[in-house]
């Protein structure tokens, strides 16, 4: 297979954390695992930006207390058809008070109108995610450690 008959996909995906040791997620329609607020990169948009967009679109939350971003990856998730996602993971600590919420996605992407259920998972315990968006944990884990208690500088 050639690299030009391959589409590829810009990711934004938002590792949301609070407390600097709990990861939010969700359980979805159709979802195998819990997963991470994310969404395609529209035309036009940084995934700085998309990430912002994705996690208040997933999530309903709006005010982060900071942005950073960790890793950029290449992720294949099948061979047909030729498809190739480019993850870009965002650190974004937020404070939130409640332990578990359901909200009813927002935007114009095809996940719209679906109840996703968040709740937070201790990075401690190393969850298993759908979509192998558990890979860079670790780098999460590290700039938790490291970040200020303050917020995070933004890209």
């Amino acid at each position: 297979m050639r690299d030009q008959d391959v589409t590829h996909v810009k990711k934004a995906c938002a590792y949301i954390t609070r407390n600097r040791s709990e990861l939010l997620v969700f359980d979805g329609p159709g979802h195998e695992k819990p997963q991470i607020p994310k969404g395609t990169v529209e035309p036009g948009e940084l995934p700085r930006e998309a990430v912002y967009r994705e996690a208040i679109e997933e999530s309903g939350l709006a005010t982060f207390k900071g942005r950073r971003h960790l890793v950029t990856d290449v992720w294949k998730r099948r061979d047909s058809p030729p498809k190739r996602y480019v993850r870009n993971f965002y650190h974004m600590p937020v404070y939130e008070a409640r332990d578990e919420w359901t909200h009813t996605v927002t935007g114009s992407g095809e996940e719209r109108g679906a109840a996703f259920d968040f709740f937070w998972v201790d990075l401690q315990s190393g969850p298993s995610l759908a979509l192998d968006l558990d890979d860079y944990l670790h780098a999460l884990t590290d700039s938790v450690a490291t970040s200020s208690p303050v917020g995070l500088a933004a890209d």
